[in-house]
């Protein structure tokens, strides 16, 4: 990323992380970093564009910061100890961004972004496994998935607490807490008294679904409000949902598309059984309770 985009970026994050996603504007962006609307363009063809970016961005990182450690010459579970310190600090470090993404109901969840989630999903097992494998050794192996499983899901709880208050932790404490609570675990599942909850056969099923959620090309925006268009247009004149149609496409495309009037023009469509499947689509994209 070169240095004007990535001073759009950081611009953008603070902007999103102040006013949230929806209501920030292009022009308040381009304003605030000291550039034309039209050079904005010339970089991000969007906002939604330009979010995809700020995830690549906190991804990537992520991911050098995580790396750099790799090069330490220290003993394994000290190197994941650091490099989970390091991801906290990271995460928390832009808490107000984070905090926006949980609140906001109008982000669009487009594909590229389904994506890009499905990706840091598995690269995060992925760096767990390897981590807990150069720790214990491949006598863990058939407890991988759970372990990587059970070590996500204290990050992510004890990561909700530090966004609200991180003042109360030390982060290399946590760290280093939740890595004594998997030698905790380690230790039960070596006496060999309980199996494998997540086995690999099941564990691939589930990715399957999860990546056919995340993958899909069928169910974006645009396939959706096409697809809604040609029911109208078997259904004669039906004047009343062509207007809710475009009115309800240029709120989706608008810079700040705002909840209200998608829930509006989405309840024109609601006890017409042709739609529902499209108006369970969008309110799953746009979290909205139609």
């Amino acid at each position: 990323m070169n240095e004007k985009k990535k001073a759009i970026v950081e611009t953008a994050i603070n902007l999103f992380a102040q006013k949230g996603f929806s209501s920030t504007s292009v022009q308040e962006i381009a304003s605030e970093a000291g550039i034309s609307k039209g050079a904005f363009y010339l970089h991000f063809k969007s906002k939604d564009a330009l979010l995809l970016a700020i995830l690549n961005y906190y991804s990537e990182t992520i991911r050098e910061k995580v790396s750099a450690i790799d090069n330490k010459p220290l003993a394994p579970k000290e190197k994941f100890t650091q490099q989970l310190t390091v991801l906290i600090e990271t995460l928390v470090k832009h808490k107000e961004f984070l905090i926006m993404q949980s609140r906001e109901q109008a982000i669009p969840l487009n594909e590229d972004v389904k994506k890009l989630i499905f990706k840091m999903h598995r690269e995060t097992h992925t760096l767990y496994q390897t981590k807990l494998t150069a720790i214990y050794g491949d006598k863990i192996t058939p407890y991988l998935w759970d372990l990587s499983t059970l070590l996500e899901g204290m990050f992510q709880s004890y990561l909700k607490l530090m966004l609200f208050n991180n003042q109360a932790f030390q982060f290399e404490e946590v760290a280093a807490f939740l890595l004594n609570r998997i030698d905790n675990i380690v230790q039960f599942f070596l006496k060999g008294k309980e199996e494998p909850l997540l086995t690999e056969a099941k564990v691939k099923d589930i990715q399957a679904q999860f990546q056919q959620f995340f993958m899909s090309n069928q169910d974006t925006i645009e396939n959706i409000l096409t697809n809604m268009k040609k029911e109208i247009a078997t259904m004669g004149d039906r004047e009343d949902l062509t207007v809710s149609l475009e009115v309800l496409e240029g709120e989706i495309s608008s810079d700040k598309p705002r909840t209200a009037v998608i829930q509006g023009m989405l309840s024109n469509f609601k006890n017409i059984p042709a739609f529902e499947k499209y108006i369970l689509q969008i309110k799953a994209k746009y979290k909205l309770n139609v």
